[in-house]
């Protein structure tokens, strides 16, 4: 979440007015996250989440979006459920952007996951698959393997702002995974972006997915590869064995993962680092002037990508013979 645009307040007023959720009480924005503008509302029907879509969210899939949580939640998953207006329609527009309002979730995001928070994230993620699984909808990865090469070439050349020889690196690792990317592997509705921002706890029980603005159809042991990124590395971007176990058993117990997906594994979690590497390379070069945004650093994931890596096999994870 973050904020790019912002409301004025006649606007949200007469854009509230199309809707039956009682006068405007508060609107505050959202500096977390990185993709689209974010606010929190409250109004006399209670408390809700504003988004306006920027970037990289092509309004022709929201959708998909929108129709997966309506889907998701009526399977048991906790997430928000879009909000309709007085015309019985989710999406519309504010500030010249598509906007949705979703319901608010109570819960609070866990930014030092322990080992109980990754076994708990394991689990909802494999559930997350399950209830997807019957989801007619289909929506292509745009940020897969396909993707990175021009995603990469629009910011190559200012590579070296970012770190020292990443131009090469970044070069031989789409080489590599172009070459080696798994095919064919059990696939389905993903998450894509289940960042710890993106779960909400109560203690140890997660209360609530959000912001599923990157969901696709995908290998789910891609998107198991992109949260291990995400959870299981300390704060000096060190592999944590006992998150990434927690994490992979949890998930194995409910969803158990193929041979094939087994094997795979290194070449996609080597995948997820370099799909974040590139986007966040790109947010760090490219934040609009004005924005209420904080860029992460893609040097996280620049250290996170040479341990991948090095990884001979699935072991190195806790899976695998």
């Amino acid at each position: 979440m973050a904020v790019y645009t912002l409301v004025d307040d006649e606007e949200l007023i007469a854009f509230l007015a199309t809707y039956d959720l009682g006068p405007l009480l508060s609107c505050k924005g959202i500096a977390e996250g990185v993709e689209n503008s974010n606010y929190y509302l409250h109004t006399g029907a209670g408390s809700f989440i504003l988004t306006l879509y920027e970037k990289r969210v092509a309004e022709a899939d929201l959708p998909f979006f929108l129709n997966l949580m309506e889907h998701l939640a009526a399977r048991g998953v906790t997430c928000p459920l879009p909000v309709k207006n007085c015309a019985g329609l989710a999406l519309g527009r504010l500030a010249g952007r598509p906007a949705v309002i979703v319901t608010f979730l109570d819960g609070y995001s866990i930014h030092h996951p322990e080992i109980a928070h990754c076994a708990a994230l394991g689990a909802n993620l494999a559930q997350l698959h399950l209830a997807g699984a019957d989801f007619a909808q289909r929506r292509r990865n745009a940020l897969s393997v396909e993707g990175w090469r021009p995603l990469f070439s629009t910011c190559a050349s200012r590579a070296e702002e970012v770190a020292t020889g990443l131009r090469a690196l970044v070069d031989a690792e789409l080489d590599h995974l172009e070459r080696n990317w798994p095919r064919d592997l059990p696939s389905g509705v993903i998450h894509a972006d289940l960042f710890p921002d993106n779960v909400f706890f109560l203690g140890e029980r997660i209360s609530g997915l959000i912001d599923f603005y990157f969901a696709c159809t995908d290998a789910y042991a891609y998107d198991l590869a992109i949260c291990l990124n995400a959870w299981c590395f300390d704060a000096e971007h060190r592999y944590q064995p006992d998150k990434g176990a927690a994490l992979l058993d949890a998930y194995r117990r409910i969803r158990p993962l193929s041979s094939a997906e087994i094997e795979a594994f290194p070449t996609l979690a080597r995948g997820a680092a370099l799909r974040f590497l590139l986007t966040r390379y790109v947010d760090w070069l490219n934040v609009p002037p004005g924005a209420l945004v904080r860029p992460k650093d893609p040097r996280e994931y620049l250290a996170k990508l040479r341990f991948h890596q090095s990884a001979a096999d699935a072991r190195v994870y806790g899976v695998g013979a």
